[in-house]
């Protein structure tokens, strides 16, 4: 009937079952059923549209299909789940939905990734263990209904509440021979592949090829982690500390060998602690310091193409957000060689605790880009307060912050947890502990385990007083503290004036322009001074505008260009929430940020 709504057609088809099976007894629920239109690819899922009037001819293939059909989920910490997911919704409403199954806020924050295509191999014979989860009821409403803490059907039985215990705690380390055989990427460009697999968020699992029970990935696509509470969130604050281990283990981001050795000990402390992740316990610092202006001989760098590190000393001064140096102590009631304004500005540590080597690199905005400047400190106390005293400019406070005295002394804690001790006793090592799975291959390589496991365990004396939910949180905090955290590469071409492909890396609030053959920073832009951004869909090309008539125009070459332009959009819709909407979820705007010529 191409008169009457699809809904009617619904209704006629049902029909048809009950008049051809009336003695086969059996009990169909449609309600979960709707139209699928091969031909076009597409749901048909208004119910007051006649056939007619959504293009459908005689000739047309529909399908009365599932909305929610099982899929294989593997998770941040390799646990693979088959669970119901909507192959109807937009990929964004349907990770919404899993989320929700799962009790993880914040569902903005994750997507889909497909997995890379492997080359045909002889069966395997121990296969990956699935836990089967499809009998969960579909989540409705906003509030997810709990028990013991963890949503209630995963209390239904012991199966399923092992289930839910395996999501919210980490799972042992991987034999080093596992973790040796696994990819990893070796340049920015390998990097960049990984991001051509992200699925659309506007468009659904089955539109974009998905079939039943196929394999998918859920993992964080954006680096903003919003109101991150231990308390309510077990499975997200495990699955976001996984996906970071798991990309310190796999090379994915660049450390040094101390931020190893500190990681593996954190790993040590989530292996050792028995304590259940229970509540946050936040540092209080008692000592009161108020520092209205700094000033002490500094030296500074600014790199420039081709040339040797070489730092020049002056006398620096600190006041307000701003940083001013002179030749001398004595000059500095002059006019200042140059003054620097922190205010929105990147702060990264450039740190070597055995080097001693105390350094702070800065990304200034300017009108033509970021200006690239590192100052480096004599020792970890001058360290300390320059650092606490650049973060606080950032932000638009000065040093007569309340929070300075605190931001100095998280500082000196961080320094602490690096520098290891030798003189301390050691910890009785667990056999069940193989530190080998606790370092990237790279230091496998590098160290028998006889001369690896004391360097662990030295670092271990100064996290080993940290609980569980401490450990994980530190973890957490050093890993976004690395210089390379939360970029996502793209290798594109046609810049303008420059005929090679590049790589771009987006991060969570700039652009950057790499050079692909020597993978060093040719240019960044802030998403602040960014006034506007199109993509030309016919040609695939992404054009931005800045600040001071700065322009940039550039094409996709390992990615569709709706990737890219849903990163930036992303981003910047992150940008958007605060605690006062913080169990709203705008959808509408999420789409119009990056949904481009298919939102919905």
């Amino acid at each position: 009937c191409f008169s009457s709504g699809d809904f009617q057609c619904h209704t006629l088809i049902f029909r048809l079952w009950d008049t051809f099976t009336p003695k086969m007894e059996i009990s169909k629920d449609w309600s979960d059923h709707a139209l699928w239109w091969e031909q076009k690819q597409q749901w048909l899922l208004k119910p007051a549209w006649t056939l007619d009037k959504c293009g459908i001819h005689a000739d047309a293939r529909l399908c009365l299909t599932p909305q929610h059909k099982p899929l294989q989920l593997i998770m941040p910490n390799g646990v693979t789940l088959r669970l119901r997911a909507c192959f109807s919704s937009p990929v964004f409403r349907t990770v919404m939905g899993i989320c929700k199954l799962l009790n993880m806020r914040h569902p903005e924050e994750l997507s889909l990734l497909r997995p890379a295509e492997e080359k045909k191999k002889k069966k395997q014979k121990d296969e990956e263990e699935v836990f089967d989860i499809t009998s969960a009821p579909l989540p409705t409403g906003s509030i997810v209904k709990l028990a013991n803490g963890m949503p209630a059907f995963f209390t239904e039985s012991p199966q399923m509440e092992n289930v839910y215990k395996m999501l919210s705690v980490s799972q042992p380390a991987l034999p080093p021979e596992t973790i040796a055989k696994m990819y990893r990427p070796t340049s920015k460009v390998d990097k960049a592949q990984v991001n051509s697999r992200w699925l659309d968020s506007s468009r659904s699992l089955l539109q974009q090829g998905l079939k039943e029970n196929d394999k998918l990935f859920l993992r964080f696509k954006y680096y903003s982690f919003h109101d991150l509470t231990p308390q309510f969130d077990a499975v997200r604050l495990t699955q976001l500390y996984e996906q970071a281990k798991w990309a310190i283990l796999l090379e994915e981001i660049e450390c040094t060998e101390e931020e190893m050795m500190l990681f593996a000990a954190l790993q040590v402390n989530t292996v050792l602690c028995k304590r259940p992740a229970k509540e946050l316990k936040l540092f209080i610092w008692t000592e009161t310091m108020t520092a209205p202006e700094l000033h002490d001989y500094l030296k500074i760098f600014r790199p420039k193409k081709q040339t040797l590190k070489k730092y020049k000393q002056f006398w620096f001064t600190f006041k307000d957000t701003s940083i001013s140096y002179y030749k001398s102590k004595e000059e500095s009631c002059k006019e200042p060689i140059q003054q620097m304004n922190l205010k929105g500005c990147e702060v990264a540590p450039d740190v070597s605790v055995a080097g001693q080597k105390f350094c702070i690199r800065l990304l200034i905005p300017e009108p033509e880009g970021m200006n690239e400047v590192y100052l480096r400190c004599d020792n970890e106390q001058q360290y300390s307060k320059w650092m606490a005293a650049c973060r606080l400019a950032s932000k638009g406070k000065t040093l007569a912050d309340a929070s300075f005295s605190s931001e100095v002394q998280s500082i000196q804690s961080f320094l602490a947890m690096q520098r290891t001790t030798p003189g301390s006793k050691a910890v009785q090592s667990d056999d069940s502990i193989n530190t080998h799975s606790l370092v990237s291959p790279r230091y496998q390589k590098k160290y028998k385990p006889k001369q690896l496991t004391p360097r662990i365990l030295e670092a271990y004396q100064n996290v080993a007083q940290l609980s569980l939910t401490d450990a994980l949180l530190k973890f957490l905090q050093i890993w976004q503290a690395l210089p390379d955290f939360g970029i996502s590469y793209f290798v594109v071409s046609r810049f303008k004036g420059c005929r090679k492909d590049e790589v771009m890396g987006i991060a969570n609030n700039r652009l950057i322009r790499i050079d692909m053959n020597v993978e060093e920073v040719v240019k960044t832009w802030r998403y602040n001074t960014m006034r506007q951004w199109n993509v030309n869909w016919d040609i695939k090309q992404v054009a931005i505008e800045f600040n001071g008539n700065v322009n940039i125009a550039f094409s996709c070459v390992t990615a569709d260009c709706k990737i890219v332009h849903e990163y930036i959009g992303g981003y910047i819709f992150m940008s958007t929430r605060n605690r006062e909407q913080n169990d709203t979820l705008n959808e509408e705007l999420f789409h119009k940020l990056t949904g481009g010529h298919d939102a919905i």
